[in-house]
């Protein structure tokens, strides 16, 4: 299950936020998107989990969390268009 996280602290690493979701299952990867001329955080990623179970366990518990003092928005990714 792909996930979307939004709100991310711009300090946070991709490391961080895989062991966010690693609590809740395995992750198969953990992506935080960044601006293509500075590199710096673009303030949301994305996560994929190995099960749909995982994946919605993660999204109920970590979406509205608090994690590096921001509130995670945590929802299904949507298909690029």
């Amino acid at each position: 299950m792909n996930l979307y996280v939004g709100n991310l602290s711009y300090d946070m690493s991709e490391e961080n936020l895989r062991s966010e979701f690693a609590e809740y299952g395995e992750v198969q990867s953990a992506k935080i998107i960044t601006d293509k001329f500075t590199g710096r955080s673009r303030g949301f990623g994305f996560v994929e989990m190995t099960s749909d179970d995982e994946g919605k366990k993660a999204m109920e518990e970590l979406n509205g969390k608090d994690v590096e003092g921001r509130q995670l928005v945590v929802n299904e990714a949507r298909p690029r268009r």
